[in-house]
């Protein structure tokens, strides 16, 4: 990210403008149609999690897999709900159905997740809440999915975030 200072007539303008260099490998976009109704389902995850985050995978318009937060009850900081609906998939379709697929979550991955998804090659990311939003409500690492899928140079993914955050964000107690 670079950060631009304006000067205008003596004040000073600070202003934050996002810069994605031609080898970056998240391309931003906005929600496509569909999205809203996969993303409800990765919320009806979300619900029954003890922290709400839930996750859908879907390709060619189908429902492959789901998942929801299981780290208390699996005792294992590392069952997200990205991490569940990814391992349920794997275990019902292997690792060549991921490519093509979409990963709709309920709150934008943290890295260890983002990680996941681009170590399997998912070709579209969709969120509800961000990181940022997230943060004002529980501890959270604080880097975006698009920072970590910028460093991946290897695999590309769309992004798409903000798709009912506020619905996501009402979960948050």
């Amino acid at each position: 990210m670079h950060r631009r200072t304006l000067l205008k007539g003596g004040a000073t303008l600070a202003a934050s403008t996002l810069v994605l260099s031609s080898d970056a490998s998240a391309r931003l976009s906005a929600a496509q149609p569909g999205d809203e109704t996969f993303m409800k389902l990765a919320l009806t995850e979300a619900a029954e999690a003890a922290f709400p985050f839930g996750a859908v995978i879907v390709k060619n318009g189908q429902v492959l897999a789901r998942g929801h937060n299981r780290t208390g009850i699996d005792h294992d900081p590392t069952a997200h709900g990205e991490m569940v609906a990814i391992r349920a998939f794997l275990a019902a379709h292997g690792p060549e159905a991921l490519k093509g697929t979409t990963l709709y979550t309920s709150g934008e991955p943290c890295c260890m997740c983002m990680g996941a998804i681009i170590w399997c090659g998912i070709s579209r990311l969709v969120f509800a809440a961000s990181v940022t939003q997230i943060t004002t409500k529980l501890d959270q690492i604080a880097i975006s999915s698009e920072e970590v899928a910028n460093k991946a140079l290897f695999s590309p993914i769309e992004i798409t975030g903000g798709v009912m955050a506020d619905d996501a964000m009402r979960l948050f107690k």
